[in-house]
């Protein structure tokens, strides 16, 4: 017993210590990032590499920075909890046309609110995304469990155990987003819309309602034009 224990303390005394040079490892983890298919999380970054959490920050700026550099088609982001190399928007027309992509994978508008209010209001059950959108949205779950955006996340307890739902790591790689708290806030985006509409009064007066406003509940329209996303199923 103490000849195992003796052992275990000379192992942990013997073993290296962790790489603390963001420049050594910066390498090492631009190969392991340029070849996932996925975010991958920092922790487990300094976990493969052995290195200390410090130097895979570090790691990570100098990589960013690289990429930011003109004439780079490639640039490293941060989104879904993790770090991943995308490719840049502009170069969208020609990788299409070299992957021979001839479809998009859109979202109706019904998608989009249904996703938006599951966003805000998560975990929710579909009879509450129901009773908040007015109409039936199970074909619309269904299409968006199909496309991984959503989730269960248990039973709610009350008559019926209904299962509650939430968003996925994928809804926030399809939005470009690190985490929930990125989510535009309702009030921010009650005044964006303000702006936008005072902008084209002035620009072409028209005889229009003075203002518009977006309750958090209804933030299925608000999220499509915050994210850009395109109304197709």
């Amino acid at each position: 017993m103490s000849d195992t224990v003796e052992d275990a303390a000379v192992a942990e005394v013997e073993k290296p210590p962790r790489e603390t040079s963001p420049e050594r490892i910066a390498p090492a983890l631009e190969a392991v990032l340029f070849s996932s298919a996925r975010p991958v999380r920092e922790r487990d970054l300094a976990e493969l590499l052995d290195a200390a959490p410090d130097a895979v920050t570090g790691a990570l700026e100098l990589l960013r920075g690289r990429s930011e550099d003109e004439g780079r088609g490639i640039r490293l982001e941060k989104v879904a909890g993790g770090w991943r190399f995308v490719t840049r928007p502009e170069f969208d027309a020609l990788l299409r046309r070299f992957h021979e992509v001839t479809e998009r994978s859109r979202l109706s508008l019904a998608a989009l609110e249904t996703l938006a209010i599951i966003a805000y209001r998560q975990p929710i059950t579909l009879p509450e995304v129901q009773e908040i959108r007015g109409v039936n949205c199970a074909s619309v779950l269904k299409t968006l469990f199909e496309k991984k955006l959503v989730t269960t996340a248990g039973k709610k307890a009350v008559v019926g155990t209904p299962f509650l739902y939430r968003t996925t790591p994928d809804f926030l790689m399809r939005f470009g987003l690190n985490d929930l708290a990125e989510l535009p806030r309702p009030e921010d985006i009650d005044a964006d819309l303000a702006a936008t509409l005072e902008a084209r009064e002035i620009a072409a007066p028209t005889a229009g309602p003075p203002g518009i406003r977006v309750e958090p509940a209804d933030a299925g329209e608000a999220f499509e034009e915050e994210t850009g996303a395109d109304a197709e199923e």
